[in-house]
């Protein structure tokens, strides 16, 4: 699995597993496996306590892409991708425990 974030030429960000699909030793298409889209939902402040600066999160969520399709396999056309790069940590967690469903192993 290849868990990628997907800037397209629409401006949207998708985070998805990707795939490339060749065809005579040519790419034609690239597969995108349960692509989300994320959303920016806000930004707020917090502070841990009162001794240390204020810190500004970003609050996002995932919204299946594209929205209302039931297909989880997709194929776009590389023609429509800005870039593919690597999703930071925490967004690359939150994809695979709310779409991929995966749950870390726990010990007692």
């Amino acid at each position: 699995m290849s868990v990628k974030l997907v800037v397209l030429k629409t401006g949207e960000s998708i985070i998805t597993d990707i795939k490339e699909g060749i065809v005579d030793d040519k790419l034609v298409c690239y597969v995108l496996e349960k692509p989300c889209k994320i959303l920016v939902n806000g930004t707020y402040s917090f502070n841990e306590n009162e001794e240390t600066p204020s810190q500004n999160k970003v609050s996002i969520s995932l919204q299946s892409w594209p929205i209302f399709s039931i297909d989880d396999v997709l194929e776009i056309s590389p023609d429509v991708i800005i870039t593919v790069v690597n999703p930071n940590s925490q967004l690359e967690e939150m994809y695979n425990k709310q779409v991929l469903g995966e749950i870390e192993n726990e010990t007692n």
